[in-house]
């Protein structure tokens, strides 16, 4: 090699070192249940216990029922089923699915939780390659799932489900939530021509029937909404003379009945009494 060179070729190769991505880290999920994942960094950001139980949440025991059941048989190791929790707004999907968690987590210590953002459904088949290999059974789980950005993400999620040549992680549930049963966004484009928005629609609907357990949660009720109201309020000593009619008054301005309404006229109202709320 010519001396003269050697300098710049040193600077050349500290100058890509520094360019070159720092290698990640070691996850570490000691310390605590829920975490977020940061596909760009790889990060698994720790966040703290899901603090409302199991059994506060009000109009939904069938659903919690039948979710739980199969949680329980994944923590276990037992044959279970991805979960797609499906239904109107404000109905309690996402609560329900980190509730049931912390409730099978205080018999599954190894039982961990992975929240991943809608947005970032193409890093999913690499996030289930790097659990596979981790000794802790991890749920993961997708909030308000849809297809936005079109066929790219469903082909993703579908390869992340089959675990291609080497299968599934046995160790990892996905749980996804969803307005819609079959995920595809609203107002679905055709500006790629009708066969490819055809063929676009049926890989997106197609993502849907990987999941093998479906948990709906229909739109709620006078009576189901009021046992709702009356629950919360028994529970955190809530007592007024016109419940039912204050909690009637207060869906109608927020326009329909729902768990999420019925638990803001509960906050609403304890805040009103001076009472504390877990949430």
């Amino acid at each position: 090699m010519d001396e003269t060179l050697k300098p710049a070729l040193e600077r050349i190769a500290a100058a890509l070192e520094r360019l070159a991505p720092p290698p990640r880290a070691t996850p570490a999920f000691e310390g605590a249940r829920l975490f977020r994942h940061d596909p760009a960094t790889g990060a698994f950001h720790p966040a703290p216990d899901y603090p409302l139980p199991l059994d506060s949440l009000m109009g939904v025991d069938r659903q919690k029922a039948r979710f739980l059941e199969n949680l329980q048989r994944f923590a276990r190791g037992l044959p279970c089923n991805h979960a797609l929790l499906w239904g109107v707004r404000g109905t309690g999907k996402s609560s329900l699915a980190k509730a049931a968690f912390m409730a099978a987590a205080q018999e599954a210590p190894d039982l961990k939780l992975v929240e991943v953002d809608r947005d970032q459904v193409t890093a999913l088949p690499a996030l289930f390659d790097e659990l596979r290999a981790r000794s802790e059974r991890f749920v993961v789980l997708c909030d308000d799932l849809s297809f936005e950005e079109g066929a790219a993400a469903a082909k993703a999620l579908k390869s992340a489900l089959e675990g291609g040549v080497s299968g599934p992680p046995a160790n990892v549930l996905f749980v996804a939530t969803s307005n819609r049963r079959h995920l595809m966004p609203r107002g679905h484009t055709e500006d790629r021509g009708l066969i490819a928005t055809a063929e676009d629609a049926e890989e997106e609907v197609s993502v849907s029937d990987r999941f093998g357990l479906w948990v709906g949660f229909p739109p709620m009720d006078q009576p189901t909404y009021l046992a709702a109201v009356t629950g919360y309020a028994e529970r955190y000593g809530l007592a007024v003379v016109d419940l039912d009619r204050r909690a009637l008054q207060w869906a109608q301005l927020r326009g329909g009945r729902s768990g999420r309404v019925a638990w803001q006229f509960i906050r609403d109202l304890a805040g009103e009494l001076g009472k504390p709320l877990p949430l």
